[in-house]
């Protein structure tokens, strides 16, 4: 089984019994981690599941003016993934059983504002720190516990995600997948390919696909652009067709292709139809890999390869069409479910997949699907589920923008809602969020250079780096086994980030350390 968690019925599953109480149930939580890890599931809030899905991808380290996108070195201090790796392992206990769960963390200690404040006491003094925001909550009672400036609005970065998941979640059905299709062009003998807005349609071969490192399983597999040409392939032959023209469409989406605060570095032109998402070399392991100019462009081409391979001549070269309304679907292929999109999402701090999910939120709010109806929809959503939205400002979907702004506080109450019983529908926020020194753009934090190391494996969250901002919003368990949610948020005047990182680590680190 990949780290992409097993079965739906295992993802959905609830347990409770056994973990122990207090101190031994933190205990047999980290050393339940390197099992499940290996056996790709993992619990830590009831019913909001903490697996490692999709995988150990490289590092949150990019220090450049725009965010981490979950293909950059970085973090622990020293920015030495395989180093940092090493000295978590010992954490790494192979054993069995049941894992804390939010709802039985309710008859452990309860933490205190008090006592956190002087657990903390000369670590939120570290000037690498900057400016610091920052806010810690109880996630079985929601209680905040502690923070500094925890209503004031600060730079989220990546961390913008979670805002984009929690409303993706809420909004969109469960089981809502983006499809991708081709129906009968406006001419005889003219086929189009529509984009639905997935960017995750892959031209590889599935034993070829990685997601943050790791292969994927039947949950988490992307759609393919091969089986669509199959499918179409077969349509074709079946009412004695074997040479089309083609066309394609993106019209789903309105408004500029890219953020006018976006440099493209971190991600491509955004529109609804793309392949590996605009990659040039999808198996490339660059921090930033090049990107096609015209990915629709991109994507048709690599159809009508297929089609090829599947014995259908395309007589010309693709060309951008509108497909007729009503026309008829000859083939789709579709994406995973939303709730793996937003592990992905998360895990790997993919833009590119971010924007797209935002662009869902809008499509079902019924606001166009750009930058700015991205951005409406999310916060209405938001503001519908009851997330306080005082001071919140949002213009993408990814958080690569800097005009973005969101309170510490803000991000506590949504990663508490995710972490809630009463929000099922959220649970993939938390099971996507990376593990500390272990998935994702946490693989090289929290290690032992960062003096953070004992947190590695107990805490969960999403990172956020833009220059000179660096945040962190996650999920930890403190030494009485009490699920706590946090988020930080600095600024600097450095251009290095990872004194910095290192300083929010310890923090973290502070906190899952209190029995306070």
């Amino acid at each position: 089984m990949s780290p992409t968690a097993g079965s739906a019925r295992e993802r959905g599953r609830s347990v409770r019994s056994g973990a122990g109480t207090g101190r031994g149930r933190r205990t047999a939580l980290v050393g339940v981690l390197g099992a499940a890890l290996a056996a790709g599931v993992l619990t830590v809030a009831d019913p909001a599941l903490a697996q490692p899905s999709p995988g150990a991808g490289r590092p949150d380290g990019h220090s450049s003016k725009r965010a981490d996108d979950g293909h950059h070195q970085g973090g622990g201090g020293n920015g030495n993934g395989q180093q940092e790796r090493r000295g978590n392992r010992h954490r790494a206990v192979p054993v069995k059983g049941p894992v804390l769960s939010a709802g039985d963390a309710k008859d452990s200690h309860a933490p205190t504002g008090t006592g956190l404040r002087s657990a903390l006491g000369a670590t939120l003094q570290d000037k690498s720190l900057g400016t610091l925001n920052y806010a810690v909550a109880d996630a079985a009672t929601g209680e905040f516990l502690v923070g500094a400036n925890e209503n004031t609005p600060a730079t989220p970065a990546s961390t913008t995600k979670l805002a984009t998941a929690v409303a993706a979640l809420s909004l969109l059905p469960a089981g809502h997948r983006i499809a991708t299709t081709v129906v009968q062009g406006a001419t005889p003998g003219e086929i189009t390919l529509v984009g639905g807005g997935d960017p995750t349609v892959t031209a590889l071969p599935v034993d070829q696909i990685r997601i943050g490192g790791a292969p994927v399983d039947v949950d988490s597999a992307p759609a393919s652009m091969a089986d669509l040409a199959r499918r179409t392939a077969a349509a074709l032959k079946a009412a004695g067709t074997t040479g089309v023209k083609l066309s394609y469409d993106t019209s789903l989406y309105s408004g500029p292709l890219l953020h006018k605060e976006h440099d493209g570095t971190n991600i491509g032109a955004v529109t609804p139809l793309m392949v590996d998402e605009g990659r040039i070399d999808p198996r490339s392991p660059d921090e930033a890999p090049a990107r096609v100019f015209d990915p629709p462009g991109q994507a048709a081409e690599s159809f009508a390869g297929f089609l090829k391979a599947e014995g259908i001549t395309v007589q010309n070269k693709a060309a951008q069409a509108t497909a007729p309304a009503g026309a008829k679907e000859l083939a789709r292929v579709e994406s995973p479910e939303i709730g793996r999109l937003v592990e992905r999402m998360l895990t790997t701090s993919d833009n590119q997949l971010a924007e797209a999910v935002a662009r869902q939120v809008a499509l079902a709010a019924k606001q166009p699907a750009s930058f700015e109806g991205g951005a409406a929809a999310v916060t209405a959503e938001l503001s519908k589920v009851g997330v306080p939205m005082n001071g919140v400002v949002l213009t993408d979907g990814s958080g690569l923008a800097s005009a973005n702004l969101i309170p510490p506080l803000t991000l506590v109450k949504l990663l508490g809602q995710a972490a809630s019983p009463q929000h099922p529908e959220l649970r993939p926020v938390i099971t996507g969020l990376p593990i500390a020194g272990f998935t994702g753009t946490l693989v090289s934090r929290f290690g032992a250079k960062s003096g953070a190391g004992d947190a590695a494996g107990i805490v969960r969250a999403k990172t956020g780096s833009l220059s000179n901002v660096n945040t962190l919003a996650g999920t930890v368990v403190d030494s009485d086994g009490r699920v706590l949610v946090f988020a930080l948020m600095t600024r600097t005047t450095s251009p290095d980030p990872f004194p910095t990182r290192a300083a929010i680590d310890r923090i973290v680190a502070k906190i899952a350390a209190c029995g306070c």
